[in-house]
């Protein structure tokens, strides 16, 4: 059971722990206004002796590796989640671990998912103490029961790099999933049977960890080109039948919605791109891997075709949309931070204007600069967004965590941050008067597109006079919640939710911006 923390009001108007995990926390204090200082950590200095001259670093099994490396009661260990829902390595990690017999350890992927729930009684047995990172499905719900012993940490992907390197996460020891690796440790994520593209989100833990464990299916020979994990700062290499489940690899999904009121909200983002002018030759954008998003994109390559407009370069989660866009001349660059189907894995097996990146160079807010600032417009999904534009990416309406923030707070630094969400699901409203849990302040949420029409941030006076004249529906956020509410039959129930903080989320600077509070029964 978490220990009572004491709370305080951060500038969101919202109650966060000052204390998580033993650890003093700093309450959110606005956009852009916390300044780090200090130095980036680094892991031990390590020597040569210690490793075999022959760069053979096999050793015969995940147990033996763990024991190698010391792992022992209370320790920090991670992994990444490229491999998604068909990722086998985190749990044969932790029951690895639950053999050894240790105790308390606390699990710290990029993401977990459904298919890793027996963690849950890794948990139940003291195995796992508690875990930070997103957690999606019933891990989440779990947390949000009450039952993790500490409390969940969400953090964005460039929040995850961010914690890492400023010393807020001490790695003890990563495990890292590799699709192929040589035996000095090299690892590369693009090939291989359980092929799944980038392996950016394991860098910082390959970077930073005190000990670094590669877990392959595809060994080959010294060298493993190309090479995203390098070797030299790998301490063993572990090759085992399988790393997972090529088939559940591939995002959820990957299809374009069928559902007409979603393909309309698509083809007005589409709309709102072209008439504000931001799709023009050169510009850049980013959309992910969901129905509304693939739908937007397919929109949007019509109208680029149409109108002669050829993108710089388009950021990923990649799919088949994006890599038709690179085939098509649309787009000079995929830049890539995760790849959610096949023909996005094999395009950046072999077409080098595909680009592998990391959060460090995509999302990291205490770096000196990243790509999200970069990118002229984003377009994303919520759970809930409110009259004040702030949006939920983690919790349902009902107060259960059942979502992870991904790199949804990164791209809130675009130049026109969209959020393309249908106006109610399940009867329930969308949008509220106040989001359950705040994922991102309402100042850097500019467009909000349903399939009843499209709201715009006052603040972006630019872009209400940049679409003046457009026939696009350009209505005020209050007016669409008004008319959906009448549809739904009046507001949403607000949650019933108790006292106890069970999880928090992060803010990219590393500052707490809200709470996630104990469901009542």
């Amino acid at each position: 059971m978490p220990e009572r923390v004491e709370l305080a009001q951060n500038a969101a108007g919202r109650s966060v722990p000052t204390m998580v995990n033993g650890k003093p926390q700093i309450p959110y204090i606005g956009v852009g206004k916390y300044q780090p200082r200090g130095r980036k950590q680094a892991p031990p200095i390590r020597s040569n002796k210690d490793y075999p001259d022959s760069g053979d670093k096999r050793v015969p099994d995940l147990e033996t590796a763990l024991r190698n490396c010391g792992l022992h009661d209370g320790m920090v260990i991670s992994n990444h989640h490229h491999l998604r829902d068909g990722d086998r390595v985190a749990l044969m990690m932790l029951e690895a671990a639950a053999r050894i017999g240790v105790k308390d350890l606390m699990w710290f992927p990029s993401a977990s998912f459904p298919s890793q729930q027996s963690a849950i009684a890794l948990m139940e047995r003291g195995v796992i103490h508690h875990i930070e990172g997103s957690m999606n499905g019933p891990l989440g719900d779990y947390c949000t029961q009450g039952k993790m012993r500490g409390m969940g940490v969400l953090r964005s992907h460039g929040g995850r790099w961010q914690a890492i390197q400023d010393g807020e996460v001490h790695i003890d020891i990563a495990v890292i999933a590799a699709p192929t690796a040589d035996t000095f440790g090299d690892a590369d994520g693009s090939h291989g049977k359980s092929a799944c593209g980038s392996l950016g989100f394991a860098l910082a833990d390959s970077m930073y960890a005190d000990h670094v464990i590669v877990v392959t299916d595809n060994l080959v020979p010294f060298p493993c080109i190309p090479w995203q994990i390098q070797g030299n700062n790998v301490d063993a290499v572990v090759e085992v039948e399988s790393i997972g489940d090529p088939a559940k690899i591939v995002s959820g999904t990957t299809q374009i919605t069928r559902s007409p009121d979603r393909l309309r909200i698509a083809e007005f983002v589409a709309r709102f791109l072209r008439d504000a002018g931001i799709m023009k030759n050169g510009f850049s954008f980013q959309a992910g891997a969901g129905g509304i998003a693939l739908a937007f994109v397919d929109y949007l390559r019509r109208m680029m075709k149409e109108d002669g407009v050829k993108a710089r370069f388009v950021r990923g989660g990649s799919t088949k949309y994006l890599v038709d866009l690179l085939q098509e001349g649309l787009t000079d660059y995929i830049l890539d931070g995760q790849t959610f189907d096949l023909d996005a894995v094999k395009s950046i097996a072999g077409d080098p204007r595909h680009v592998p990146t990391s959060p460090f160079t995509s999302y990291n807010y205490h770096g000196k600069g990243s790509f999200a600032s970069m990118v002229d417009a984003v377009v994303l999904g919520a759970t809930e967004v409110d009259v004040n534009f702030n949006g939920n990416v983690v919790t349902h309406s009902d107060g259960r965590l059942l979502h992870g923030i991904g790199g949804w707070q990164n791209c809130l630094a675009a130049g026109c941050t969209i959020l393309a969400v249908p106006s109610f699901r399940d009867r329930i409203p969308v949008i509220v008067d106040e989001v359950t849990t705040l994922t991102g302040p309402g100042e850097l949420i500019d467009v909000v597109v349903t399939e009843r029409g499209i709201a715009i941030n006052p603040l972006r006076k630019d872009l209400l006079d940049a679409v003046k004249g457009s026939k696009l529906p350009i209505r005020p956020i209050q007016d669409i919640k008004a008319e959906v509410e009448r549809i739904c039959g009046g507001k949403p129930t607000r949650p019933k939710l108790g006292d106890r903080p069970v999880a928090v989320v992060k803010w990219v600077d590393g500052t707490v911006l809200d709470t996630v509070w104990q469901v009542s029964a």
